[in-house]
C-alpha cells in the first residue's frame, strides 16, 4: 500500500492564517498584557467560516474563546482591584490568566501543528 501526500492548497492557506493569528495573540500577550488582541480576534471572525469544513474552524473558535474568557478575568481582577483588600488577589487574578491565555496558545499552536482539532 503506497502512501500519497496529497496538498490541499486551501487547507494549508487556512491553517497557515491560524498559525500568523495565533503568533498575533501571542505577541499581543507578551507586549501589551493581551489588550492589542482584539486586533487579531477580528481576523478570526471574519475568516473563521472560510475554514468551516476543516479542523482549522475550531482553532478560530480556540482564539476567539480565549480571548473572551481573558478579557472576562482581567476585569473581574480590575473591580478586585478597586478595592483596598483585593488589590493583592487582583494581581493573582490576572496573573492565573495570563498563565491560563498562554497555555491556550501554545496549546493550540501544538495541535495545528499536529493537524488536531481543539475541543468543542
Amino acid at each position: 500500500m503506497a502512501n500519497e501526500l496529497v496538498f490541499d492548497s486551501k487547507l494549508h492557506s487556512e491553517k497557515n492564517l491560524a498559525w500568523w493569528l495565533y503568533l498575533c495573540h501571542a505577541a499581543s500577550l507578551l507586549f501589551s498584557l493581551g489588550a492589542l488582541s482584539w486586533i487579531p480576534l477580528i481576523v478570526n471572525y471574519v475568516k473563521r467560516q472560510d475554514a468551516a469544513d476543516s479542523f482549522v474552524y475550531s482553532h478560530h473558535n480556540w482564539q476567539i474563546r480565549s480571548f473572551w474568557w481573558y478579557l472576562l478575568w482581567m476585569f473581574v481582577g480590575g473591580a478586585l482591584f478597586l478595592t483596598v483588600i483585593g488589590i493583592p488577589l487582583a494581581f493573582v487574578v490576572w496573573g492565573l490568566a495570563w498563565l491560563w491565555k498562554a497555555y491556550r496558545l501554545i496549546k493550540g499552536l501544538i495541535d495545528l501543528n499536529d493537524n488536531k482539532a481543539m475541543p468543542a
